[in-house]
């Protein structure tokens, strides 16, 4: 990518400078999201799931550590144990979808939440698109995605002290 052509420069928006920032190479690569090999298996297994009746020749999904097993037994109890549950009694019957594992981005719904909230936030100066959100599991996580997206191998970055090391 390197620096704005000054093409680019006439094009941004009215007050809003063209940066020069680049992407890594990891970041514009398609070996990530759904477009990286991981995802393939996974295609194929939705397009051609095993089912013992239906299907017995279809693909088994092994590639998760997803226990669903116990499914019944956690919506029973959760039913007898409401005080014990984050789950409202209404809520019983979808925690399977938050139990699950998500879209790697985050849930969609949060990712909703947290556009609208911003938009709120800003006086409805800006626009936040849910799906130029990406939720992570702590600012750690979060840190490595950014180092990935911004330095490509044996690139580095200056971090100011204090850092958590965790």
């Amino acid at each position: 990518m390197g620096s704005p052509t000054s093409q680019q420069q006439q094009q941004a928006p009215k007050g809003l400078p063209v940066r020069g920032v680049s992407l890594s190479s990891l970041a514009t690569s398609k070996a990530h999201g759904e477009d990286s090999p991981y995802f393939d298996g996974w295609k194929e297994y939705d397009a051609n799931p095993y089912h013992p009746i239906n299907n017995p020749s279809g693909i088994i999904q092994m590639g998760l550590a997803e226990n669903q097993l116990s499914f019944d037994l956690l919506e029973n109890w959760l039913l007898a144990h409401p005080k014990a549950s984050i789950c409202a009694e209404q809520g019983v019957s979808s925690f399977k979808e938050i139990a699950l594992y998500q879209d790697y981005h985050g849930l969609p719904d949060c990712r909703k939440a947290i556009a609208m909230f911003m938009e709120e936030v800003g006086g409805r100066k800006a626009k936040f698109e849910r799906d130029r959100i990406v939720l992570t599991a702590g600012a750690t996580a979060a840190h490595e995605v950014l180092t990935f997206c911004l330095a490509d191998p044996g690139e580095a970055f200056l971090v100011p002290t204090p850092y958590y090391p965790g």
